[in-house]
């Protein structure tokens, strides 16, 4: 499994962070966009080897309040449904 999620996020594109963003109601600027892609490009394999280390609280600074609050919505949902997988 890691092999295939590991692939996948060697061909991530930026565009496809901004599609997800959209498909889930967060409307991203391009700096949040930027941050957002290149943050997951390179924390993706220690967010995954221990979920609950990440502190989304430390890049708040980095979204606007709205968005921010979306993403954390979006992480208990996504973690909810997937983080049995992990």
């Amino acid at each position: 499994m890691f092999g295939l999620i590991k692939r996948y996020m060697e061909l991530l594109t930026i565009e496809q962070v901004k599609d997800f963003a959209l498909k889930n109601n967060v409307f991203l600027n391009e700096k949040e966009l930027d941050f957002t892609y290149k943050f997951v490009k390179k924390n993706w394999e220690s967010i995954l080897a221990n979920p609950n280390m990440l502190n989304l609280e430390r890049y708040k600074d980095n979204f606007s309040e709205e968005n921010y609050h979306k993403i954390k919505k979006l992480m208990v949902i996504y973690y909810q449904k997937y983080g049995h997988y992990l």
